[in-house]
């Protein structure tokens, strides 16, 4: 009888604890139902290849989406976020000369829903979808809007050069770069051509009587910064500013063209970078950075190429890892396969290409040594995935650090970028002389 008792009271006790415990549990329920989502802030990257819309939030949010016609919007649905000030204010973040978005509005659709409405200005093909938290950001909500026909980017040389106006002698040193000339526009984009190269009557030494076309790569841009220096400077808004300036000189040589992997500020992903590269058939690549160091003491300009089997040092290796790593920071759509084919694949001309690439950034660091501390004075390697063009001679230029305050300083100067410009251009023409280029192999493309 006694036993029992104690049984009987020990199984009140336990429901009562259970009871406790479920009375807890369903008011922590209750208090998160209660805190919904709640969107920080919004950003809008207009540009020619596409117009990007981040919205940052707090917490994972569930969407839907789907585009209307006559007249064409896109419209998406976000479920149980809270409707504030941030949203309230989203139509006043688009400006007039988007290229694809003419109006853009949100509002509460029905209870526990907040709809957005985005009014196009014509067809667009949309992409829809979110980001991890990574770096300073937390969760975001991406809507991506790409034009039905993609932007070619040979339509970027329409402002270039039809033809070689005079070939380029191999047989002589370049000269200093002048400053550059403005250059007349051309009224239709060159076709790409395949290389020629002949011979002087009088020496035998080669000459290139074409356009040789160097893809420049501004690194970063839009979600993603790259580094930012003490004084707040940011690294995409330096190598977008450097690499204007390289394309004015070498646009303005008479046997060169320049294009550029972005022209403004928005984000492109790393493997779109050499697909561009390769799309115009390009002779070089140069993806142009800022490096930043966790010491600020840290100086000097820096030349590094791909690498098949590690990294040359462990900075090497630290920095290709932060390069690689801007696909997760500017916020790629990892489902898209479509966008995304598979990666360039290593064939038996990667070698040769890597061995052109030693070459290339040996001109380079020579000339950079001109303008700026050598913070090595070698070409290091690294697998960076920017340089991966298996037929492309690559190079990713470290200007100088950013994380120095005196450099940064100097990478805001406009004399000191036209001086790293004009020795971009030195150390690339002295690469065509001592190596002109030659037929190129007809690889499948990968666009």
């Amino acid at each position: 009888m006694h036993k029992g008792h104690q049984h009987s009271r020990g199984r009140r006790q336990l429901l009562r604890y259970a009871g406790a415990s479920l009375i807890v549990s369903v008011s922590s329920l209750a208090g998160a139902a209660a805190k919904r989502p709640s969107v920080l802030s919004v950003r809008i990257w207009p540009a020619a290849d596409y117009t990007r819309v981040t919205l940052e939030h707090d917490a994972p949010l569930k969407f839907t989406h789907f585009t209307v016609d006559n007249p064409d919007r896109l419209v998406v649905d976000i479920e149980g976020v809270e409707f504030n000030s941030v949203l309230d204010s989203i139509a006043r973040k688009v400006t007039t000369d988007d290229p694809y978005i003419k109006l853009l509005r949100a509002g509460r659709y029905k209870p526990g829903v907040v709809r957005l409405v985005m009014d196009l200005k014509g067809k667009v093909a949309p992409q829809v979808f979110e980001v991890k938290p990574v770096g300073e950001y937390g969760y975001r909500l991406v809507l991506d809007v790409y034009p039905v026909t993609p932007v070619d980017p040979l339509m970027s040389l329409v402002e270039g050069r039809k033809d070689a106006v005079e070939p380029m002698q191999l047989d002589a040193e370049p000269k200093p770069q002048e400053a550059p000339t403005p250059t007349r526009k051309a009224e239709t984009a060159p076709a790409p051509e395949a290389p020629e190269i002949r011979t002087t009557r009088k020496s035998g030494k080669p000459i290139v009587d074409r356009l040789v076309t160097v893809t420049l790569d501004p690194g970063h841009g839009g979600e993603d910064p790259g580094a930012i220096g003490r004084g707040g400077t940011y690294e995409k808004t330096v190598t977008l500013a450097v690499a204007r300036r390289l394309k004015a000189r070498i646009d303005a040589e008479p046997n060169m063209r320049a294009v550029l992997t972005r022209d403004s500020d928005f984000f492109v992903p790393l493997q779109m970078r050499v697909q561009k590269a390769r799309r115009v058939q390009s002779d070089l690549f140069l993806s142009i950075h800022a490096d930043a160091w966790v010491k600020p003491d840290a100086r000097g300009s820096s030349v590094f190429v791909l690498s098949e089997r590690g990294a040359s040092s462990t900075q090497a290796r630290m920095l290709a890892q932060r390069e690689n790593d801007a696909d997760l920071v500017g916020g790629v759509n990892l489902s898209a396969k479509d966008l995304f084919l598979a990666r360039t694949l290593l064939d038996l001309s990667q070698t040769a290409t890597i061995n052109d690439s030693l070459k290339l950034g040996k001109y380079l660091l020579g000339e950079l040594g001109s303008v700026n501390t050598l913070h090595k004075t070698s070409v290091e390697q690294a697998g960076f995935a920017v340089l991966k063009a298996p037929d492309i001679p690559s190079a990713l230029i470290e200007t100088a650090f950013i994380s120095n305050p005196d450099e940064e300083r100097r990478l805001n100067d406009d004399a000191y970028q036209n001086k790293l410009a004009d020795a971009i251009v030195r150390g690339v023409k002295q690469y065509f002389i001592k190596h002109p280029p030659g037929p190129k192999a007809k690889l499948a493309s990968i666009a």
